[in-house]
C-alpha cells in the first residue's frame, strides 16, 4: 500500500469516527505518533522566496512544517480538531491569530498549546517545561485581541479548535525563529545527529525520536567529575543525588515522566557509547543544576526489522525492547 493511500485511509477512519460521535476531546486523543508523522511525510517541503507567503487551507487534523498563513473554514460542525506544527531542532514557533470568526458563546474555541498532546500525554512534560501547564494555553475566547500571538518554548506547538457553525473559522500566521540553545525537541527525521548544550541553566532538556533507533553518544561533558572509564549504567536507581546527568529513556508515549529509564550517564566521557532501543519513542534527556555548561553529542539511526526481531527475542522486559 502506498504512503498516499495510507494517509487517505487514515483520514477516512478519522472522519467516520467523528460522524459517529466516537471522537474524544483531543487532549485525550488516540492519535498515534506514527499516524501523525505520516502527515508530516506527506507534506511537500518547498523552497520559497523571502517575500512569498505560503497559504493553504487547514484540515481538521493537520501536520505542518512550513511558515505561512493557514485558514480553517468549517463546512459543518467540527468538534474535535487539532493542527500540529513542527520546526527544525533549533527553531521555535510563533502563531498569530490573524482573523477569527467563531461563536465563543456557543462553545466554539481556538486554543494554541505550547507543546504537543498525543494519546493523552503532553510534550514537554510538566517537569521539563519552563512554565506551568495552565500558562501554556492561549485561548482566543479568553484573551481575544489582548494576546494575538503565542510563541512556543521548543520546536513544536499545536492548535486545538472546536467550531459548531458552518462557515465559521479562523486564520493563523505561523513563523519560525532561531533558538540559540534548543531544548525539548521532537525530531522530524528518523536519523541524524544533534548536540545539546545547557549553559549554566537550572533546567531539563530532552531530544525525542519517535522511532525505534540505535543511538550513539559521541561526547558527554557534564562539568561534575570526569571519568573516562565510567561505564554507561542500566538504571533503576538512576544517578542518585547527581545534579547534572543524562538519561536515555524509552517508551511508547511522549511524556518523559512516564517513560522507562534505559541507561544513565552520571560522568563525562569521550568514547562512544551505543544502545539499541526498540520503543516507539527514544529520548535523550539532560538534567542540569545550572552550575556548569553541560553538553552531549549523539547520532541516531532507525532500527531495521531484523534488528527489532532480534532485540525482541532477547528481551525479558515487557515495556519495549532494549539491547
Amino acid at each position: 500500500m502506498s504512503e498516499a493511500l495510507r494517509v487517505q485511509l487514515y483520514f477516512l477512519v478519522l472522519i467516520l469516527s467523528a460522524l459517529k460521535g466516537e471522537s474524544r476531546y483531543l487532549e485525550d486523543n488516540e492519535i498515534t505518533p506514527q499516524g501523525l508523522f505520516s502527515l508530516l511525510h506527506s507534506e511537500v517541503k518547498r523552497e520559497l522566496s523571502k517575500d512569498f507567503v505560503y497559504r493553504r487551507p487547514l484540515r481538521c487534523l493537520d501536520m505542518l512544517t512550513m511558515e505561512g498563513q493557514f485558514t480553517f473554514t468549517a463546512e459543518h460542525a467540527q468538534l474535535n480538531c487539532a493542527a500540529y506544527f513542527i520546526g527544525e531542532p533549533n527553531e521555535v514557533i510563533s502563531i498569530e491569530y490573524t482573523a477569527v470568526d467563531i461563536d465563543c458563546r456557543r462553545g466554539d474555541f481556538v486554543k494554541v498549546f505550547d507543546g504537543w498532546f498525543l494519546k493523552g500525554e503532553k510534550f514537554p512534560s510538566t517537569q521539563d517545561h519552563p512554565v506551568p501547564l495552565s500558562e501554556r494555553y492561549v485561548d482566543y475566547c479568553e484573551t481575544g485581541t489582548l494576546r494575538r500571538v503565542a510563541r512556543s518554548s521548543q520546536n513544536v506547538a499545536m492548535i486545538f479548535f472546536r467550531i459548531h457553525g458552518a462557515g465559521s473559522g479562523f486564520t493563523v500566521t505561523v513563523k519560525k525563529h532561531i533558538n540559540p540553545f534548543p531544548c525539548n525537541i521532537i525530531s522530524q527525521t528518523r536519523e541524524g545527529s544533534f548536540t545539546m548544550v545547557i549553559p549554566h541553566q537550572h533546567t531539563n532538556c530532552s531530544f525525542s525520536i519517535i522511532y525505534p533507533v540505535e543511538i550513539e553518544i559521541e561526547e558527554l561533558s557534564l562539568g561534575r567529575l570526569d571519568s573516562n572509564d565510567a561505564p554507561v549504567k542500566r538504571s533503576i536507581p538512576g544517578c542518585g543525588g547527581a545534579g547534572d546527568f543524562v538519561e536515555l529513556l524509552g517508551g511508547n508515549g511522549v511524556d518523559t515522566s512516564k517513560m522507562y529509564p534505559v541507561a544513565d550517564l552520571c560522568y563525562s566521557l569521550n568514547g562512544p557509547a551505543q544502545m539499541k532501543v526498540g520503543c516507539d519513542n527514544t529520548v535523550m534527556r539532560m538534567v542540569s543544576s545550572g552550575k556548569f555548561i553541560n553538553r552531549v553529542a549523539f547520532q541516531y539511526r532507525p532500527l531495521e526489522r531484523r534488528e527489532l526481531q532480534k532485540i525482541k527475542g532477547n528481551n525479558v522486559e515487557d515495556f519495549c525492547f532494549i539491547e
